[in-house]
């Protein structure tokens, strides 16, 4: 069931919040990216998690234009969490210190906002881009559920996904956390990012918000740019990541249980492909017989042909 919204849509104020932790060489860029929106933002709070390089100086640099918090080294789900007690907007939107916003990003969804009173909240596209800037591809083309999306768009630059279409986005979202509004209001009550896990934070409180949301607005358009580099914790330590990942999942799975058939559903196929995942890494540390207990649960927890194949797969390496 969808949380009531009680604020002004007629003219939205979007707190972009930013998290930074030694990203001294890509936060101008992020921050710069927001200060040039076609709608303005109504503040940009950027905090600094503990920063040892110069990022805090950067912020800094921006003077009245951005409002720094500096805090101890606590992660960036607690950075986060931090920005958001601090706004004033009723809108949250968040932007990595690596990634970056496009002109109409804001203005899309504002706009949607004041035209549609019923959205719970919005998403939509981004591109992902290599560390020289080039393109690699857009974010829905890549996922089952936006290319779901597209599909019910028909071409047009906006479509809502509704109950019954959430659970296959909480499945494999295309949404990042840079491409998500939310009502401050919405995202308080939830308690905002979890603290304590390594990886998968986002998908966690993206859940959480699905689980209480029946319209969700989603743009079409790539609103920004998601950087892939080489130093991130899935690529330096693919194993470890992936078991922090189900980590994360197996403790949505047990929340899952007061949640909306279709985002309990959408709860399980994700830890299903994310004990998969898990699996891969283990066969290529040449832990095949691990790989195969790692996996062995979705059998038991989801029989059927898709965790049948996944055990297939493990086993034929």
């Amino acid at each position: 069931m969808s949380i009531k919204q009680s604020f002004d849509r007629e003219s939205p104020k979007f707190s972009v919040i930013i998290p930074v932790y030694n990203s001294a060489e890509t936060l101008q860029r992020a921050i710069a990216s927001v200060l040039e929106q076609t709608w303005p933002a109504h503040e940009i709070i950027v905090v600094d998690d503990g920063s040892t390089d110069s990022s805090l100086q950067v912020a800094n640099g921006f003077a009245s234009k951005v409002r720094v918090i500096h805090q101890s080294n606590a992660g960036v789900s607690a950075a986060r969490n931090r920005g958001a007690e601090s706004a004033t907007g009723d809108w949250l939107a968040f932007l990595d210190a690596d990634d970056w916003y496009y002109p109409d990003r804001l203005k899309w969804h504002a706009e949607w906002i004041k035209r549609d009173g019923s959205l719970d909240f919005l998403t939509g596209d981004y591109e992902y881009r290599r560390e020289d800037g080039s393109l690699i591809s857009a974010s829905m083309e890549l996922h089952p559920s936006g290319r779901e999306m597209l599909g019910k768009a028909g071409g047009s630059h906006e479509v809502v996904m509704e109950t019954q279409e959430i659970g296959a986005f909480v499945a494999d979202h295309f949404g990042d956390i840079h491409t998500l509004s939310v009502p401050r209001k919405t995202f308080c009550e939830l308690g905002g990012y979890p603290l304590g896990f390594k990886v998968c934070e986002d998908v966690h409180f993206l859940t959480r918000l699905c689980a209480v949301s029946g319209r969700v607005g989603v743009i079409c358009r790539p609103m920004g740019a998601y950087l892939i580099h080489g130093d991130s914790a899935t690529r330096t330590d693919p194993l470890k990541a992936q078991e922090y990942n189900v980590q994360t999942l197996l403790d949505l799975k047990n929340l899952a249980r007061g949640f909306s058939a279709p985002v309990q559903r959408g709860v399980m196929a994700r830890l299903r492909n994310g004990r998969l995942n898990l699996g891969y890494a283990l066969v290529k540390s040449g832990r095949r017989r691990d790989a195969i207990g790692a996996v062995l649960p979705s059998l038991i927890e989801t029989p059927g042909w898709a965790s049948f194949r996944n055990i297939l797969s493990i086993m034929k390496g």
